[in-house]
């Protein structure tokens, strides 16, 4: 899991994602470190040459994109530099008489020349020092401190002109070919190139620097390197090698956890990370990094608790800020998250992901007209020429469209609006894709309309006994569908809305056997399967961040070219850790197919492959199988089937496994499920032919008590669910909605769920790994622990009618929950 890292993709799915800018913090203050950070440790007298780079450390990231700080730092360089101004010529006589400085001379007077450079270089006087360089190299071309101080001069002056970097880069390579066997011009050179994307070059230049003389520093800096590139194991075996050198390095810990975590290695990343405050116990950034890796395991407690103790050693510390906020929303804690987004803006006014999440934490509690007013502010964050365009950048546009039409309906029954028909094709294609707001004759949605009030939270107390029964009825049945995988954060707002859409799947079932005909939009039909599972307006409304979307009412096109649904597994030395439990049953599915796939192929080469497959025990192993054969060199794809029940011997496509690799042996190993209208219809098909056999044995069911009824019933459901699973029909949250279907239509068979979901099972994995229905429905009832229903769930009021329109679904996900942990 890239960071492991998670883009959200379909409920509880993700993809591996590049690293996020809170790492890259950290790396760059190893990274991009001024010109002339190498020399501090050879040369103690030139520890000036670091103080603003120090100083930027003790404060963190967060704090110097503070317009506020920028100017105080400002005053005190100017101040600094006249204080240094005066005592230049003391400086410069312990300098020259000690010869502190790079490449000293035998001649005393042109160490002093030397030395009053430098420290016109120690004092920010770069220009200065340059000019009085290029004197001295006018008499003595080849001068090497003249020639280095001069390369560091240049570096100094900043990199972003790329002349300043393309001199000192000139000057550094002079030195190194008069004097080649000096480590730190080596690493010198490295720190000029790193900033300016040339990393393998700066690679290059600290392994000279490594083979020449070995230190903690140059292998901490390689290894930082090394990270960027995303080769964590090779930027651990650096820290582990600067730590044998040197074991007091809090920051070199902290990078070998950090190779951990972003290898989905959580329990490993919080060991370095505790490892590294137990060094300093005042490290703000392990904190940090310790509670987004209790994050990533689900733990929100602990995680909580760690954020809070980097912010009680920096309260102003902003990605801790951030992070925490991050944490609550996503916990369902939008009221205290929104005050986190507000102090990390007044912080750092332009920060987008904290306006972007202010302004989606606003809407989703229903505050349209603040919440719109931070997401147009997050649209003004225009990324410059050549510069990529933020997530949040990306997303704002949609947000704020999907507020605007959310506000429309804000009164309006929920049975009757539907986002599927009624937003844009091409916008919700776009949006479900994650596409620039690129859309032609797009017309945006009314703004605002005045006479449409904001919602207002209600307190617990003041809803109805009976309503606060179902509340924290809701709140139990929701939380039976949590996952205990690393990446899965209970969420207690998705808890309830996700347990009042059980209810509601209970309800409509129970009123369907009785009567099979509903009434939806001032028309009576016979109800289908999909007004079911419309509970994904539940899901819809208790996050709108996400776009939970019918994929067959996409525009024709997209259909027809087919939706994806991907996650990456393996990406290079990235394991997806959410799902690393079903590897080794993938793992034996492959095996399998590639003797198949072999099994045309004669004695001996048959005989070849099935010895390698031998020695397969993990999926990294498969590469040298791939090479076995020029067909499968560059990689190789294994696609599942789906036995239908409707026509025993019809198989349907599942999904896809896909194992590619590069000659480094880097390897991606993915899943993928795509959606396409032929596809969408035969899956269809069986659902409907499944639905109707439910109707028909919920009917019996209602006027029989019996047993065998109640297990067909039972069998009936978990089947449908099963199919629901592998076809993957909304663009978000599939297997929530799924869930929530089994346990309602159990529900109103009499049977209700009493057992958690085991530890490190995902149930749409286990549908889709499943051989067939009855294999799937066979594991689910090994943990759904099935009781007869409680008999208070039938004297509970209709959901329908207790919370009618978007309004009142906002204001019932809204209301504090803490009542309810008392009644338990």
């Amino acid at each position: 899991m890239a960071f492991a890292a998670v883009v959200a993709g379909r409920c509880g799915q993700s993809v591996a994602a590049p690293l996020p800018r809170w790492a890259l913090w950290l790396l760059r203050l190893a990274v991009i470190a001024q010109p002339g950070a190498a020399l501090t440790e050879q040369f103690p007298s030139l520890s000036w040459f670091r103080q603003e780079e120090l100083h930027r450390q003790q404060q963190g990231p967060g704090e110097q994109r503070l317009p506020g700080a920028r100017r105080r730092r400002r005053r005190r360089r100017r101040t600094g530099a006249a204080n240094r101004t005066t005592s230049l010529p003391s400086q410069t006589k312990s300098l020259a008489e000690h010869r502190r400085f790079p490449f000293a001379t035998d001649d005393d007077n042109t160490n002093e020349e030397l030395a009053i450079a430098y420290v016109l270089i120690g004092s920010g006087l770069y220009d200065e020092a340059i000019r009085h360089f290029s004197t001295m190299l006018q008499e003595q071309p080849e001068l090497i401190s003249a020639i280095y101080g001069r390369g560091i001069a240049y570096g100094k002056k900043g990199l972003l002109d790329i002349k300043n970097a393309e001199l000192a880069l000139f000057e550094l390579t002079r030195v190194i070919s008069l004097a080649p066997d000096h480590p730190e011009v080596f690493e010198q050179r490295a720190e000029i190139l790193s900033p300016l994307g040339r990393i393998s070059e700066a690679l290059a230049d600290l392994t000279k620097a490594i083979q020449l003389k070995p230190s903690a520093r140059l292998y901490r800096h390689r290894g930082t390197l090394y990270f960027i590139s995303e080769d964590y194991v090779t930027a651990h075996d650096d820290f582990q090698s600067s730590l044998e050198l040197n074991r007091n390095q809090p920051i070199a810990i902290l990078y070998k956890g950090l190779t951990f975590f972003h290898r989905g290695l959580l329990k490993e990343a919080i060991e370095s990370f505790k490892e590294a405050l137990r060094q300093k116990v005042d490290f703000v950034d392990a904190y940090k990094s310790l509670g987004q890796a209790y994050r990533e395991l689900g733990n929100f407690e602990a995680a909580a608790e760690n954020f809070q103790k980097a912010l009680m050693l920096n309260q102003n510390h902003v990605q801790t800020i951030q992070l925490g906020g991050m944490l609550l929303y996503h916990h369902g804690s939008l009221d205290e998250a929104l005050k986190n987004f507000k102090r990390c803006l007044q912080l750092e006014p332009y920060n987008e992901v904290c306006q972007y999440m202010k302004g989606l934490s606003h809407v989703a509690m229903g505050q349209f007209y603040e919440g719109i007013k931070a997401q147009t502010k997050a649209m003004l964050n225009d990324p410059l020429p050549g510069q990529k365009a933020s997530t949040e950048y990306l997303k704002v546009k949609y947000l704020r469209e999907y507020s605007r039409y959310l506000h429309s309906h804000l009164d309006t029954p929920l049975t009757e609006y539907n986002i599927d028909t009624d937003l844009p094709g091409k916008f919700k294609d776009h949006w479900a894709k994650n596409l620039p707001f690129l859309i032609e004759d797009y017309e945006e949605q009314p703004g605002l309309q005045p006479h449409i009030k904001d919602v207002l939270l209600q307190k617990f107390e003041n809803y109805k006994p009976e309503i606060q029964e179902m509340i924290c009825i809701a709140d139990h049945l929701g939380s039976l569908m949590q996952y205990e995988a690393p990446g899965f954060l209970p969420n207690k707002r998705i808890h309830r809305a996700m347990g009042l859409a059980v209810l509601e799947v209970m309800q409509a079932l129970q009123r369907t056997w009785v009567n099979s005909k509903v009434r939806m939009n001032g028309k009576t039909r016979l109800m289908q399967w999909r007004d079911i599972v419309d509970t994904v307006s539940f899901y819809r409304i208790a996050d709108p961040d996400q776009p939970v979307l019918w994929l067959d009412q996409m525009p024709a096109r997209s259909l027809n070219r087919g939706f994806n649904n991907h996650i990456n597994l393996i990406r290079g030395q990235v394991i997806n850790m959410r799902y690393i439990d079903y590897f080794e049953k993938m793992l034996h599915f492959i095996k399998d197919r590639i003797l198949a796939y072999h099994s045309a192929n004669n004695h001996k080469e048959l005989l070849e492959v099935r010895e390698a497959l031998e020695q397969v025990h993990k999926v990294e192993d498969l590469l040298p199988i791939m090479k076995l054969s020029s067909k499968t060199r560059d990689g190789f794809t294994v696609n599942t089937k789906v036995p239908s029940l409707k026509d025993p011997g019809k198989e349907y496509g599942g999904f896809t496994l896909t194992i590619t690799g590069d000659k480094i042996g880097n390897i991606l190993f993915s899943v993928e499920t795509q959606t396409t209208e032929e596809r969408t219809q035969l899956y269809h098909a069986e659902i409907d032919a499944l639905y109707k056999d439910l109707t028909t044995k919920g009917k019996i069911l209602v006027l029989s008590a019996e047993d065998g009824e109640s297990d067909a019933v039972c069998n009936l459901i978990l089947s449908l669910a099963y199919y629901f699973y592998n076809l993957m029909p909304l663009s978000r949250g599939s297997s929530v909605v799924a869930y929530s279907i089994i346990m309602g239509a159990l529900m109103a068979s009499g049977r209700e769920i009493s057992g958690k979901i085991p530890k490190g099972k995902l149930v749409d994995f286990e549908a889709m790994t499943a051989s067939s229905a009855e294999t799937f429905s066979k594991i689910a009832k090994d943990w759904l622990n099935l009781k007869s229903i409680s008999p208070s769930y039938k004297n509970l009021p209709l959901v329908s009618e207790s919370f009618p329109t978007l309004r009142n679904m906002i204001e019932v996900l809204s209301t504090d929950s803490s009542h309810c942990l008392k009644r338990l």
